[in-house]
Order: C-alpha cells, then structure tokens, then sequence
C-alpha cells in the first residue's frame, strides 16, 4: 500500500469493488479504512476468501518473500495480478512456479504514477496465458487508460517495462546535463524550456530510431566528427562554468571509440550500432 498501490484501492473502492488491504507498515493499510478498504495486520488474512490479489511491491525479492507469506492462505483458483516492477526472468518463474501450485499468476507492470492510479489513466502492460488475459481484460482496463498485450511470451512485458524505465532515466540524465550545461553558460532554465516550447527535439525520435534499427549510417544528417565537436564544446564550456556533466562525457568516449574505427564521417548514430541486434 505504498503510494501506487494505495491509489489503486481508492480508485477500486470509487467503483464499488470490495478491496481487503495490508501493508508491512501496518498505518498505511489501515489509513485506507476511510476510503471503505478492510485493513489487515497479516498479510494472509488480507488474502483469504479473496478471488484475486493485486501486488504492488518493490522488486523480485519482497514479491517472493510476501507470495511466501500468503501462499497458505489462498483459496482455490485466486489469481495472483503483480504490478511490480521485476526482471523479466523472475516474472517467467514465478509464473512457472505458482503454476505448478494450482494458482495463476500474470504480470502486469505499468507505466504509472500514482495521480494515474487514482484516476484510472497510463498505461498497463501484459503478456502471457492469452486465455487468462482475456479474462481479466475488462478489470485491468478499468484500472488504467490503456491495456498493452504484448502476446503470449512470459516476461515480455517485464522485459519491456524495463526498456522503457531505461529510457526514462536516460531522458532525466539527458535534462539534468540540458539544464547544468544552461548554467554555466549563464542560460536560464525559464529560456531553456521556451527552447523546447519552439523547438521539440523528441519530434526526431521516431526517425532516429528507424535509422539506428535499418544500420544505414552512410548517408548522415549530422556527422560523428562534427557531433564529437559539439560535445567537446559543451564539456567545455561545463568545466569553465563550475557545472558538472554526467552523461555527455560517457557519450563523447563512446564517439571517440568509433570515430577510431573510421566512422567519423557517418551519421553520429553509429555510435548506436552494436546496441541493435
């Protein structure tokens, strides 16, 4: 019942769903008592009588040791719905694992905060058991914007979630080198965000990504020689302004590296091409 999982049971609770609730700190359970969820001090009595369990943890570890917890307290036929955010590797066990009990468990990891969680927006991922899926599409649906299926492979969409996490991260690094570079070159972050106001840079994505998926580097729209410039420039004009640059310099390495090779004068995304297999 942390922030995600919390809002979750509000937004069941606005629709009339009966939700029992228990968390490790008992307060954050008990707190949603006033939204009309049953609160429990153990975790197996939160569980028992209940058709399905909705997990909502932090990793592999406390999704296996809470499983273990309420295994004995399940009835026949519940179905096991964990919104964690695992590796793919663990979801494809336990779904083996759990299996091998009697019991169904399906991952469904999402892409959403929890202002989606109360409003019922973002996006839900599946993949697995087509047939279970199927059955219980009209329940995640009502819990996010928009259900994913992402076929019958288990773990696909764990293995996605991390992809896109990835991106995530990388974009947020991106922004803070973006917004260390603007200082010290004496740039504000209000003219930075009117940049982007003008300019989207996202807009190229798609692009980008076809380039670097075909290989074709050969016919460059900016080359690593002059994309190595830039970034040498921008390390720069970092170091004379006191600021610190926490992801360019990885790329500037990975440039010199294949410039090194002879690709200085294909596309900078080359620098890209041993990720794509």
């Amino acid at each position: 019942m942390g922030l995600l999982g919390s809002n979750f049971v509000k937004a069941m609770r606005r629709k009339g769903e009966e939700v029992q609730v228990w968390n490790r700190t008992a307060s954050k359970a008990l707190a949603l008592e006033a939204a009309g969820a049953r609160a429990f001090e153990k975790a197996p009595d939160a569980v028992r009588n209940a058709d399905t369990i909705h997990l909502t943890l932090k990793d592999d570890a406390t999704v296996d040791e809470v499983l273990a917890m309420i295994k004995e307290a399940l009835q026949p036929g519940a179905v096991i719905i964990d919104h964690t955010t695992t590796s793919a590797t663990g979801a494809v066990k336990r779904t083996e694992e759990w299996k091998k009990m009697g019991f169904a468990y399906l991952h469904a990891p999402v892409f959403m905060g929890p202002a989606n969680a109360l409003e019922s927006t973002g996006h839900m991922l599946v993949s697995g058991d087509q047939a279970l899926i199927k059955k219980y599409e009209a329940a995640l649906s009502a819990m996010t914007g928009k259900l994913v299926n992402l076929g019958p492979e288990e773990g696909r969409a764990a293995g996605l979630k991390l992809v896109g996490n990835s991106f995530l991260l990388s974009l947020t690094a991106g922004i803070a080198d973006t917004l260390s570079l603007a200082r010290a070159l004496g740039i504000s972050t209000g003219d930075v965000s009117s940049l982007f106001d003008t300019w989207n840079p996202g807009a190229a994505m798609p692009a980008r990504l076809k380039r670097i998926a075909t290989g074709k580097f050969n016919e460059p729209s900016w080359e690593l020689n002059m994309a190595r410039k830039d970034a040498g420039l921008m390390m720069s004009a970092a170091q004379q302004g006191g600021s610190k640059l926490a992801v360019i310099p990885a790329i500037a390495a990975a440039m010199d590296n294949w410039i090194a090779k002879g690709h200085g004068n294909d596309d900078w995304s080359v620098i890209a091409k041993d990720s794509v297999s």
